[in-house]
């Protein structure tokens, strides 16, 4: 049987002659051509009213804190089913995150139990889009309006998801996506933030650039730049947006790619769901999801556990996937929780993701897919 890669980054075959061009240009360092390029990509695929490419996902959270105006002791409402950079933003600003658990179909956070996590000492809600699946926006929002709370969505996996025909990005007052290698659209390592609230725009472009008014002087709109607000150096230089455009122009293609695999998955692994063996991904109707990853829930911790190294003695490497932010040290010591995290606990110990990548050959989609169900039906 074939090696078989849990992810493999991909290139179009433009990303070396873009960054040589960026070369040339003699621009390596931020907010050059490249980066405009990227950020009126995304702006038109978004409708954001600004988007600012940072050097990962990780930063755009940490500039949407910093946005919020969080302050000692404030609180942000998330799940801790996520990447420890969505609670490591807010903990930075001296902040406190609020977990609740998540929903049982789509392991995003349960929109029915925000409402009684708000204290008077709440600022925000952060989403987090798990696998490119769009959480319960409506709701959220509407909570979020008569609380009068921000809304920031970490959408690290949700390059060119939809809520009910939105892009994920485009709904709360500010998000954050990531083109980490791992991620559909890649960069190595970088992000973007996007505001979608226009009277904040000017402030996270000087957040942006380290606190000053850079931007405006080069914009020949003042006639020189001052340090305006806290901030720090978010901007990426010119050889990751050079990368990323080329990844961009793409995006399309690359999203069809994964859509091919993941839907071949879904289909093999009707049979074993039906015959409770195992729980597939759901994706509710309103939205339009980016084939980011494929998971199943197997029964048992163990049966989760035993199938992991099964196949990974037939060369194929599944892998778990994050431990619940709420049971690690750190979670213990900055952060608390609201209500029972059943849910997460139980969800988080038997779920398994499947290979799948950006022109992931097609021969290896039915290894995956034969071996899967030997090991599940031994167990």
């Amino acid at each position: 049987m074939s090696k078989v890669p849990f992810n493999l980054p991909y290139m179009t075959g433009k990303e070396l002659d873009y960054i040589a061009d960026a070369y040339t240009l003699g621009k390596l360092s931020g907010n050059g051509k490249y980066t405009k390029l990227c950020h009126s990509w995304l702006q038109q695929q978004t409708t954001a009213a600004k988007v600012l490419l940072t050097h990962s996902c990780t930063s755009a959270l940490e500039m949407a804190s910093i946005l919020c105006d969080l302050h000692p002791g404030d609180e942000v409402i998330m799940p801790s089913y996520t990447f420890v950079s969505t609670a490591n933003a807010v903990v930075l600003r001296h902040a406190v995150p609020v977990f609740v658990d998540i929903r049982p179909d789509t392991m995003n956070i349960n929109e029915q139990l925000i409402e009684a996590a708000i204290t008077p000492r709440t600022k925000a809600i952060c989403v987090v889009h798990y696998a490119g699946v769009a959480c319960e926006m409506d709701t959220i929002m509407e909570i979020a309006r008569r609380y009068n709370l921000k809304v920031i969505e970490d959408a690290a996996q949700g390059f060119m998801s939809t809520y009910k025909g939105r892009a994920l990005g485009s709904i709360g007052e500010f998000a954050a996506m990531s083109f980490h290698e791992t991620k559909n659209v890649i960069s190595g390592e970088g992000g973007a933030l996007f505001v979608n609230d226009p009277a904040y725009t000017d402030l996270a472009e000087i957040i942006w650039e380290k606190g000053t008014d850079r931007s405006k002087f080069f914009r020949g709109e003042v006639d020189k730049y001052t340090w305006q607000h806290v901030g720090s150096s978010f901007l990426p230089s010119e050889l990751i947006a050079a990368f990323l455009w080329a990844q961009l122009e793409k995006g399309d293609t690359i999203t069809q790619s994964r859509l091919d695999v993941w839907e071949y998955y879904h289909a093999a692994f009707q049979s074993l769901e039906a015959n409770e063996h195992m729980r597939r991904p759901v994706v509710p109707a309103e939205c339009g999801h980016n084939a980011h990853m494929y998971y199943v829930i197997m029964p048992t911790h163990e049966l989760r556990d035993a199938a992991m190294e099964e196949l990974k003695k037939l060369n194929i490497n599944a892998i778990f996937h994050y431990v619940p932010l709420h049971s690690s040290p750190g979670g213990q010591r900055y952060t608390r929780t609201h209500g029972p995290m059943d849910v997460t606990d139980s969800l988080s110990a038997r779920l398994l993701r499947l290979p799948l990548y950006n022109h992931m050959p097609s021969n290896l989609w039915a290894e995956v897919a034969t071996a899967v169900e030997k090991v599940v039906q031994r167990y």
